[in-house]
């Protein structure tokens, strides 16, 4: 797999509302905050199943409500159609649980 090209790039963060290239690094991310620490972990659970499921898997951080998000494809050294798969995804699972 490789890198998006910098047009397809564009393009599809466009439909991706407020993930944010990381500095220095060909990433995208996002910061997901929940009412409480259980819908953050169920939120997390969720994101854990469908990663599992396309052994892709987000880098993240969780403190009591927020989870920090960060997607890159490793094996391709950048950010690929997986990641943003996987964004739409994670989109959707926050969304069913109502995130702030």
């Amino acid at each position: 797999m490789t890198p998006l090209s910098p047009q397809a790039r564009a393009t599809l963060l466009a439909e991706l509302p407020g993930w944010t290239d990381v500095d220095n690094r060909d990433a995208i991310q996002k910061r997901f905050t929940f009412p409480d620490f259980n819908a953050a972990f169920a939120f997390m659970t969720r994101v854990a199943i469908q990663a599992e499921k396309a052994d892709h898997h987000p880098e993240w951080f969780n403190v009591y409500n927020r989870v920090d998000i960060t997607l890159s494809t490793h094996d391709a050294n950048g950010l690929t159609q997986r990641d943003i798969d996987l964004a739409h995804f994670i989109e959707r699972a926050a969304a069913s649980l109502r995130v702030e």
